[in-house]
């Protein structure tokens, strides 16, 4: 006998997952989550739509998009159902869900070496292209914290300087650093899986086809050290102030 389920329990079950899937995206978004209390941080680097690329853990980073693929697949009349999540996984999370996972499904995918190439490298593209997006925003940012600094480093020499409102001033400072040494441990994530995932494929790649996908990977990386040098020259200038 074949049970299936009513329509009225596919809806409730499918409502769960989109209801779970808010959650998670929620409690990303205010902070209130695993990130810790970040109310003192610049709106631009929680909220918008570079803040979520990096701001999370592979597994949190997808999770909301991949719990409504999955069920929808569960729920569906795929008749391999077990395939249809996974594949909905690796559609939300990429290389996120780590090197082993990502190339085993894009193995199952495409049997052709030049084919799995060419989508590691649109991917690799993409996560490159959130790297720039949040490396403007995050410029922004800094400018502005940098010159709140050379403010308060001159009211402090002028002795004219407000200690509960510079106490706030460095609070704020300190969660915006804070937000981008998280983001930039999630990047450098992103491009060393990346990085294993190229050299499991180059027993089976041509040289030119993985000197590609590194050329890429390089560029990837170059981004994320340029950012990595500014972040950590902004947190120079902000250890050179102690409050008395």
């Amino acid at each position: 006998m074949t049970l299936t389920a009513t329509t009225s329990f596919k809806k409730l079950l499918l409502g769960t997952a989109v209801a779970s899937a808010l959650l998670l995206t929620g409690c990303a978004s205010t902070g209130s989550s695993l990130l810790g209390n970040q109310q003192s941080a610049d709106p631009r680097l929680t909220q918008g739509n570079d803040a979520q690329f990096f701001s999370k853990s592979g597994f949190q980073a997808c999770a909301a998009g991949a719990t409504v693929g999955v069920m929808g697949c569960v729920l569906s009349g795929s008749s391999n159902k077990t395939a249809c999540a996974v594949t909905a996984g690796i559609t939300a999370c990429g290389v996120a869900m780590g090197a082993n996972y990502y190339l085993d499904q894009r193995r199952g995918e495409y049997a052709s070496t030049e084919e799995r190439l060419n989508v590691m490298s649109q991917d690799i593209q993409e996560d490159t292209q959130k790297v720039i997006a949040r490396t403007e925003t995050a410029r922004q940012v800094m400018a502005e914290d940098r010159a709140r600094l050379e403010h308060l480093e001159q009211e402090m020499a002028e002795q004219r300087l407000d200690q509960q409102a510079a106490e706030r001033e460095l609070a704020a400072i300190d969660s915006n650093i804070s937000i981008l040494r998280r983001d930039l441990g999630n990047m450098q994530r992103t491009v060393e899986e990346y990085e294993e995932v190229a050299e499991a494929e180059r027993q089976e790649a041509s040289p030119a086809e993985i000197h590609k996908i590194e050329q890429e990977i390089g560029t990837m990386n170059e981004r994320v050290v340029a950012l990595q040098q500014e972040v950590d020259d902004l947190y120079t200038m902000r250890s050179a102030i102690t409050l008395g």
